[in-house]
């Protein structure tokens, strides 16, 4: 039976996604990404890191004037001076983060755990007094003693904080061990918990939608799955991951997303690869035969994800592995109605072209092949010169 619980986008493209080594957003492309984040119906923006400086600060000042509806978040360390800067912003929520590993509890922060719980109990009330929610985030909580996490994650509650952020800081997570964890921490405390997630064993997504089903009730996202080292979980595998596969309810409207997909990839530098699941230009792309003779007699036959849940449709390219219902498919769309005879003509052209042009002929191409098959008096299409990809 599915799962009707509903489940929230804590997307954190304006400030894990610009940790992203080389990225820098401008106030315009932050302003831009936020205002077409809170248009898709994201119901919180994690947008910067206060202490980064007064330009930064500035920043966070003018996406909180824009008069989004989605809560903006800021994170900080548990360091007076940091929490300090979260005063004023006109954010509604700070992620006060701190290492659990003891990896780096003692190996970065040079303390020990009653360290962590200490700051915990002091930090908390001081943001809840400034008239901040409090989103406890534990640092590398993957590696850390699993008995400690879940007190850590306790004392957060008790402390006041509304939310446990859990993060994969380093990305070793496996999707049983992350269903295993929220199970415990969802066992142990009544606040929201929230996933973190990092790709650097390519099982962000599947970490996310795992936690989910351990009793995650927040979860973080970048748009593409832009983010640090490997990125972090991609907001629109997220949100169809969740709503398709498990029926979880998530409010998000992916019909606008292309837009802001390549917004992002813009404004980051970070092009988008031609197979990224969801939004890279091949993923709704065919060429082969048998499937898109499938795929013409009904789209169930071959599609998994409707394109149309992500404002995209399918595109049928020519190629190698074509075949004349394609070709006939293809040239229609260009206005041009071929005989099976011509169509198996024009696929033997197609198959010479793309082999020594490594691409599939665009419709310029089509229609010299058209004429040539006519015998219109046209210039022959000398492969001699064509450009290789």
């Amino acid at each position: 039976m599915p799962c009707k619980r509903a489940i929230v986008i804590d997307d954190t493209t304006l400030r894990d996604g610009e940790q992203s080594a080389g990225v820098v957003f401008s106030m315009e492309e932050k302003r831009d990404i936020a205002s077409q984040l809170d248009t898709l119906g994201v119901p919180e923006l994690e947008i910067g890191i206060p202490a980064m400086g007064a330009q930064e600060r500035e920043d966070i000042r003018v996406l909180a004037g824009v008069g989004l509806k989605a809560q903006l978040v800021v994170w900080s360390r548990m360091h007076a001076p940091d929490v300090r800067h979260c005063r004023g912003l006109g954010v509604h929520i700070v992620d006060l983060s701190i290492p659990v590993s003891d990896q780096q509890i003692r190996r970065k922060l040079h303390r020990d755990r009653a360290y962590v719980l200490h700051a915990i109990r002091h930090y908390v009330p001081l943001a809840l007094d400034m008239g901040l929610d409090v989103i406890v985030g534990g640092e590398d909580a993957s590696r850390a003693d699993s008995d400690f996490l879940l007190e850590v994650a306790a004392t957060a509650q008790e402390a006041g904080a509304r939310r446990f952020r859990c993060a994969d800081t380093v990305g070793v997570l496996e999707p049983f061990a992350t269903l295993a964890l929220f199970q415990r921490l969802r066992a142990a405390v009544d606040i929201e918990l929230e996933m973190h997630a990092h790709d650097d064993l390519g099982l962000a997504t599947a970490n996310t939608l795992a936690a989910v089903l351990g009793g995650a009730t927040h979860v973080n996202t970048t748009v593409n799955g832009l983010g640090e080292r490997a990125g972090n979980a991609a907001l629109e595998e997220v949100v169809l991951g969740l709503r398709k596969l498990y029926g979880f309810v998530v409010d998000v409207d992916l019909t606008r997303f292309p837009a802001l997909s390549q917004r992002v990839a813009s404004a980051a530098g970070r092009p988008l690869s031609w197979h990224k699941s969801l939004v890279g230009e091949g993923v709704f792309t065919h060429e082969a035969g048998i499937h898109v003779d499938g795929l013409l007699k009904d789209a169930l036959n071959y599609q998994g994800v409707d394109p149309a849940e992500l404002g995209r449709e399918h595109q049928v390219v020519l190629g190698k592995h074509s075949g004349t219902r394609a070709v006939m498919k293809v040239y229609a769309d260009l206005g041009i109605v071929l005989s099976r005879p011509q169509a198996a003509l024009l696929l033997e052209r197609v198959r010479t072209f793309v082999g020594l042009a490594k691409h599939p002929p665009d419709a310029q191409d089509l229609q010299g092949f058209y004429r040539e098959l006519l015998n219109i008096n046209e210039p022959k299409v000398n492969y001699e010169n064509i450009h290789v990809a």
